[in-house]
């Protein structure tokens, strides 16, 4: 017995003609684009369309730019910081002995007074 779906096999919003049923699409421009890695990306734009300078590669993820003989170079990520390391970039050794010899001075008079118990 055969299944009563008079709609296989077409899609949600599909028409009996397809694409002449939404209008014609706008004229297009293929513009072609390289990466670092040698890939080729074509994207198509409007005609009237502002082209960008440079588009993400779908391969790789580089930035990749019109020009084929100069890609854009692979961008430099930089290593993850902890919050220590931005500390000794602004602070020298000295003065992290100060700051410290400061924050224990401070420390041993709350001792002393009473307020911390050890």
């Amino acid at each position: 017995m055969a299944s009563g779906s008079a709609i296989r096999g077409s899609r949600v919003g599909a028409g009996p003609m397809g694409e002449a049923e939404r209008g014609d699409t706008a004229p297009r421009q293929r513009v072609t684009y390289w990466c670092a890695n040698r890939h080729e990306t074509r994207p198509s734009f409007a005609i009237d369309a502002q082209i960008p300078d440079s588009w993400d590669c779908p391969r790789c993820g580089l930035p990749a730019s019109v020009d084929s003989g100069n890609p854009p170079p692979v961008p430099r990520n930089e290593p993850y910081k902890t919050h220590l390391a931005y500390v000794k970039e602004r602070r020298t050794d000295e003065e992290a002995r100060q700051i410290l010899e400061e924050a224990l001075q401070q420390l041993r008079a709350r001792v002393s007074r009473g307020e911390i118990i050890l």
